[in-house]
């Protein structure tokens, strides 16, 4: 049978683009990772440091002698003495090395050591095709190593002698095969070992390898939502990026300056919540999410922020906006909008006050009214949980855009709750902190509840790039008014403390609401053993009246002609 060809599409090919390694992929990782890269390749460097630093130091000295051989009359006998005396030049390298030429050199400088020891100081080399011999001798002292190099190269050329000499005494001295010493060693300068240059290189790139292993071993360990591409893998989307900033982050919600200057500010953080709200308003065009809960897997993760912030970039829109602080363990919408922190959501809900009576609308934005959370009952799950916060929901999108600053999904049931009632819920994750078992759980409590999660969030997001149980807790908050206030200016009375001594159309002042259109039945429980839950008021409310708009180019009356 034969194989199928590419072209058939029988067999998987695999294309050359996903063999190679994108370079984007490495400069991430080197930009992720590169604080273990540098703190490896200090470590190489400073352990080759210590290591030359702590090594005894060794000279060589060099010293070398040429085998000759005695007179010859013609060119034949001339090139006959001249292969032996290299034949014997090769075969005096290992006497060189012997302990016989060790003990002469020991005899000669009085030395106390064993001539295997010395041996091995010595190394005897031999060029193929010459006559010279080369001593190379290595001592912790540079004048011992000269004088140790200059004896060797003696004793060789004597214990050649004594092994080469004639029998016959006759014989001139000349007429046989001696070493006879060339060239004397001299004193070294500068020590053989331990070489600095090349410790620090090894150094370096031992620790190289030993941050790029570090690197390795964090980036498959990792469990950090980073990007979109570790979201995607649980099946949502990302609605928005919002990169990190120390002004954007550091108050739960916005400041006075902060939030009136959005519309407007070009910079990254607002450019970024614009962002979000043109993608949540294209998610449906024809019928746009209305009721948006804002929640996060954890605290800290920025939902208060975001849902602030979002919910003054959709006021800038045709449609009013409301944002209700359902954190009734830890509400801060009040505070971070310089409004009074009395009653708000659970006094609606328990029946002690009407929306229109609580509900408050920041000064510098006419269309956007905060529903704060109002006493912190004992109860927060059931209450958010009702069917009353249901009603409620459902009125008030009939009019507005509803944004929910839920409590977090992990540690607590409020916010999976609230998503039952709601078109659906952004998660809002803190880019490397946020973990994806925790993405996947958070989706896992909204899915539960048969609720839906219209994107996440990315939070925190750096400019550039297994699971368990988690012991989550989340628990009331302290009383934190005028806590934006320097302690000091408080104590002096510079602060007043927010919805106190203003006038309307101040900071924090309540201003007044379009009037409802109320109706309340009340059903009398002695007259019928059948209960009814308690109805709340219906929220049909005008529109509030937008500033008028200047007239377009085309209607604008004519000016004078411009020069």
């Amino acid at each position: 049978m034969s194989s199928p060809s590419p072209a058939s599409g029988a067999g998987p090919s695999t294309p050359l683009v996903s063999r190679v390694i994108d370079i984007r992929v490495v400069l991430g990782l080197l930009r992720s990772y590169w604080p273990g890269l540098v703190v490896g390749v200090l470590l190489g460097a400073a352990a080759a440091y210590v290591y030359t630093a702590t090594q005894p130091k060794i000279y060589a000295a060099d010293a070398s002698g040429i085998v000759t051989t005695g007179p010859t009359s013609g060119a034949g006998e001339a090139s006959v003495a001249d292969q032996v005396a290299k034949s014997r030049a090769a075969s005096y390298v290992p006497l060189a090395t012997s302990r016989s030429v060790a003990a002469r050199v020991i005899d000669k400088l009085h030395l106390d050591t064993s001539p295997a020891a010395l041996v091995g100081q010595i190394t005897a080399s031999n060029d193929d095709g010459t006559v010279l011999i080369d001593i190379s001798a290595v001592s912790s002292s540079p004048s011992q190593a000269k004088q140790l190099a200059d004896a060797w190269i003696e004793a060789l050329a004597a214990e050649i002698k004594r092994i080469e000499a004639p029998t016959d005494t006759t014989a001139a001295a000349e007429d046989y095969v001696h070493l006879e010493p060339v060239e004397s060693a001299e004193l070294p300068t500068a020590p053989i070992s331990p070489s600095p240059k090349r410790n620090e290189l090894l150094g370096v790139m031992a620790g190289l390898v030993l941050g790029a292993g570090y690197g390795f071993v964090r980036f498959r360990l990792d469990r950090r939502i980073h990007g979109s591409s570790d979201v995607a893998a649980y099946g949502v989307t990302v609605a928005g990026v919002i990169p990190l900033n120390s002004a954007f982050a550091k108050r739960r919600g916005v400041s006075v300056e902060s939030a009136r200057d959005l519309r407007a500010d070009s910079g990254a953080p607002g450019e970024a919540i614009r962002k979000l709200r043109t993608n949540l308003q294209f998610m449906d065009i024809d019928d746009p999410p209305r009721t948006i809960v804002v929640t996060s897997p954890l605290p800290g993760d920025g939902k208060s922020t975001v849902a602030a912030n979002l919910a003054v970039a959709l006021s800038a829109s045709e449609r009013p906006v409301v944002i209700i602080d359902a954190d009734l363990r830890r509400p801060v919408q009040a505070d971070s909008f310089g409004l009074a922190e009395g009653a708000g959501l659970t006094d609606v809900l328990i029946g002690r006050a009407t929306f229109e009576q609580v509900a408050q609308r920041p000064a510098q934005h006419p269309a956007l009214i905060v529903l704060a959370a109002g006493r912190v009952p004992p109860n927060p799950s059931e209450l958010l949980g009702s069917r009353t916060m249901g009603k409620l929901l459902a009125q008030l999108a009939d009019t507005y855009t509803v944004v929910v600053d839920a409590p977090p999904l992990l540690p607590v049931t409020d916010a999976a709750v609230l998503t039952a009632n709601a078109d659906g819920a952004l998660i809002v994750l803190s880019a490397g902190s946020s973990l994806d078992v925790q993405l996947g759980e958070a989706i896992g409590n909204v899915r539960a509840v048969n609720g839906h999660v219209l994107g996440v969030v990315l939070n925190k997001v750096k400019r550039g790039v297994k699971s368990g149980y988690y012991g989550y807790s989340y628990d009331y908050a302290p009383a934190s008014a005028g806590r934006s206030a320097p302690l000091w200016r408080r104590l002096a009375g510079l602060v007043r403390r927010p919805g106190r001594g203003l006038r309307p159309g101040e900071s924090g002042a309540l201003l007044p609401l379009p009037a409802f259109e109320t109706s309340r039945t009340e059903t009398s429980r002695t007259e019928t053993s059948r209960t009814e839950p308690a109805r709340i008021e219906s929220a049909r409310i005008e529109a509030p009246a937008r500033p008028s708009r200047p007239p377009s180019p085309a209607n604008r009356p004519p000016g004078p002609p411009r020069r």
